[in-house]
């Protein structure tokens, strides 16, 4: 089972157990977060739901493993024949997350409506 989400401006397909960097989430490290913005979820045989824009129902569950920055990126101008010249770096800090659930919703409200029956 696979699920694409939304997190930070960027989508992310994930599948259980597998790690993924995302924009910096405020939690600490071993801390569990749920993602509900849920863009899509497959099963892997062809079955995929799609939301519109999103799935209800349905959460992307992960724990915070680490929090860290990337690599320095450097920020060059210049002007030429000015002598105009700025250099700058930038280091964007982020999350790595394991994904250890993908909640499909569609599951929970058919057991609810075979109890309710």
């Amino acid at each position: 089972m696979y699920a694409v989400f939304a997190s930070g401006g960027k989508q992310h397909r994930v599948q259980v157990d597998t790690l993924i960097d995302i924009e910096k989430l405020d939690a600490p490290v071993g801390e569990k977060v749920t993602l509900s913005e849920i863009l899509v979820i497959g099963d892997g045989n062809g079955n995929v739901q799609v939301g519109t824009p999103y799935l209800e129902n349905t959460a992307v569950v992960g724990e915070v493993v680490q929090q860290a920055k990337n690599k320095k990126i450097v920020v060059f101008k210049s002007k030429r024949r000015k002598g105009y010249k700025r250099k700058l770096g930038h280091r964007q800090r982020f999350t790595r997350l394991r994904i250890t659930e993908i909640q499909d919703g569609s599951n929970a409200s058919e057991e609810g409506n075979e109890n309710g029956s």
